[in-house]
């Protein structure tokens, strides 16, 4: 699956414009201010690191305000909170997956070429189940996210595969500028130049939305005609549909750190760290996919 409209951020919609309410609930008559709470990167959850009575993290006081709101749960004291640390290493952890999945594709095309295609359709949609299935629920789901890691890698192997018989190099090309978007972005966000904002969000949804039913339109001319626009043939037309795709997986990354952030701010259960990984993996593959199919546009055009 590399249709991003699955890719729901890391945490629940509310988490994002009613974390303040914890906060301030958190520091209610305590005589705390927002400055003096520790720093998000040591994974502590703010109530706990001042002992605040009935309102410690993961307290009665803060389950009751997780519930009216249906933020995540908060780093009870039995259990751990999450920090950037923890996303990585299952963030790493998927993207392994990804590069098994895609090496199994890679290695069962040597042995059996014309079954690859079929095979990475099935995987495709596997993908789109899983994907489907990892959104849409309440707690993430470990060996859920890694099956959906497991079949977009194999069709990520199968397509590149294809792409690099017919345009040698632009694997590594498509792969070179994955990682310098993804690179870009990351040092943005961390200067604080680029935020994923409500107005920008719901703009970024109304984007998705559209664009996925474009999509399938355009697979279904594509399998059935030769007018499809995200065929080889599809011209500066389909440059201009691939660039603004890769616009909208590029956003995508924005909301993700975002997503990282504030849920490190707020001292979310470590699980949620298994969430964030799933967007990051989404995002990234999305984009990956459509610089591939902008730069097979380009090469053709040039040939």
């Amino acid at each position: 699956m590399s249709n991003p409209i699955f890719n729901t951020g890391a945490f629940p919609d509310q988490f994002s414009e009613k974390k303040r309410e914890r906060r301030r609930f958190y520091m209610n008559d305590q005589g705390v201010t927002e400055q003096s709470r520790q720093s998000p990167s040591q994974g502590q959850p703010f109530a706990a690191q001042y002992g605040m009575p009935g309102q410690q993290a993961g307290g009665a006081g803060a389950d009751q305000l997780n519930r009216q709101y249906n933020l995540p749960d908060a780093a009870g004291s039995q259990g751990a909170a999450m920090t950037y640390d923890d996303v990585i290493r299952k963030t790493v952890t998927s993207f392994a997956v990804v590069l098994l999945g895609a090496a199994g594709a890679v290695a069962l095309g040597l042995v059996m070429p014309g079954a690859i295609m079929g095979l990475a359709l099935v995987a495709a949609l596997a993908g789109f189940g899983l994907g489907l299935a990892n959104a849409f629920k309440k707690e993430p789901n470990p060996a859920l996210i890694l099956a959906y890691s497991a079949t977009q890698g194999f069709f990520l192997g199968a397509f590149t595969m294809v792409m690099e018989a017919m345009f040698p190099g632009i694997a590594v090309q498509a792969v070179m500028a994955t990682l310098a978007v993804f690179g870009t972005v990351l040092a943005l966000f961390k200067s604080g130049k680029v935020r994923a904002t409500p107005k920008l969000n719901k703009m970024f949804f109304v984007a998705i939305i559209g664009y996925a039913v474009f999509s399938l339109m355009n697979f279904g001319l594509v399998m059935f005609t030769d007018i499809g626009m995200f065929g080889l043939r599809a011209g500066w037309m389909g440059v201009a549909i691939g660039a603004f795709a890769i616009l909208l997986a590029t956003y995508s990354l924005v909301m993700d750190f975002t997503n990282i952030q504030e849920g490190v701010e707020a001292g979310v259960s470590q699980k949620y760290g298994w969430a964030a990984a799933f967007g990051l993996t989404v995002s990234l593959v999305w984009l990956y996919i459509e610089i591939l199919r902008v730069i097979a546009i380009l090469r053709s055009m040039a040939e």
